[in-house]
């Protein structure tokens, strides 16, 4: 194992093993962050980059695993086993045992008594006695280019949006239509999406984002705008090419990927953020061209 490599992959064996072993337990993001020592929205990001698969998805995954285990080498009833397993009633469970196991649970008891997992990519399984050698984390190859640039601090004139990253648009024409007014925008302008949240853990209707552009001086600014600074510092930059649709993938090899690898940590009091060079309706959004910073030490 590369010495770089070495200290994310301890952390997230080590979380991996708390999840397995607490089951039951609290498994909250904050509690698995802390685990991890990382704040709860880079832990996310890098656990889904480095498992393939988002927390949620996998807690989920292994209590229906586990369910499995039981209703092969025990003789809970399949109530019993539901409740374990977190679901409310044996409907919801046999449900979502169905589309995991493609038999019901007592489908699954009576015909097999044997552990399978049909059509299965996953890396990391339930056991009854877990042990972090049996663990293999998601060793894809990171695709993507990224360079370390540095950056002074920059002004910005700025809209929160509240809601999906999808649903900006209207914050983007109210912002760039005041710049356009008033003479703030140039060739030199820089257009940025700080993005504080992540979709995987946090309710669309929740989701904090600033569409922003930059300034060189200090501005009045109407109700609904303001201002912000955005630290200076080094940054981890990759290039995303296409749709904003598929943006989940570059953030998933910066994170998961490349992070790990790299000798550097996230600066948890920066947002990561996205400056865009090339976005609609200027371009189609297949020729769109958007950059990831994230803040790195």
């Amino acid at each position: 194992m590369s010495s770089l490599l070495q200290p994310y992959n301890e952390r997230m064996m080590r979380v991996l093993l708390y999840i397995q072993q607490n089951l039951d337990g609290d498994l909250s993001p904050e509690t698995l962050a802390e685990q991890a020592c990382f704040s709860v929205v880079h832990f996310h990001r890098i656990f889904k980059g480095m498992i393939g698969e988002n927390l949620k998805e996998h807690v989920r995954r292994l209590r229906l695993e586990r369910a499995a285990y039981k209703l092969c080498y025990t003789e809970l009833s399949v109530m019993d086993i539901a409740l374990e397993a977190g679901f409310e009633s044996s409907e919801t469970f046999s449900r979502a045992f169905k589309k995991r196991f493609h038999l019901s649970p007592s489908g699954f008891r009576d015909n097999t008594r044997t552990m399978f997992i049909p059509g299965n990519t996953d890396t990391i399984h339930y056991t009854p006695q877990p042990d972090i050698k049996n663990f293999r984390l998601d060793n894809a190859a990171n695709d993507g280019k990224v360079e370390i640039r540095t950056r002074p601090e920059t002004h910005l004139a700025f809209i929160r949006h509240i809601g999906s990253y999808f649903s900006v648009t209207k914050a983007w024409e109210k912002l760039c239509s005041w710049g356009f007014e008033n003479g703030l925008l140039s060739t030199e302008t820089e257009f940025l999406g700080l993005c504080y949240d992540d979709p995987d853990i946090t309710p669309q209707e929740k989701i904090r984002y600033d569409a922003c552009f930059s300034i060189s001086h200090e501005i009045d600014t109407p109700s609904g705008i303001g201002t912000q600074i955005l630290p200076g510092g080094k940054f981890a930059v990759t290039t995303h090419y296409g749709p904003y649709e598929e943006l989940h993938s570059a953030y998933k090899d910066l994170y998961g990927k490349w992070l790990p690898g790299s000798a550097y940590q996230p600066r948890d009091i920066v947002p990561s953020f996205e400056k865009y060079i090339k976005a609609p309706p200027d371009v189609p959004s297949e020729e769109a061209v958007t950059e990831l910073w994230l803040a790195v030490y």
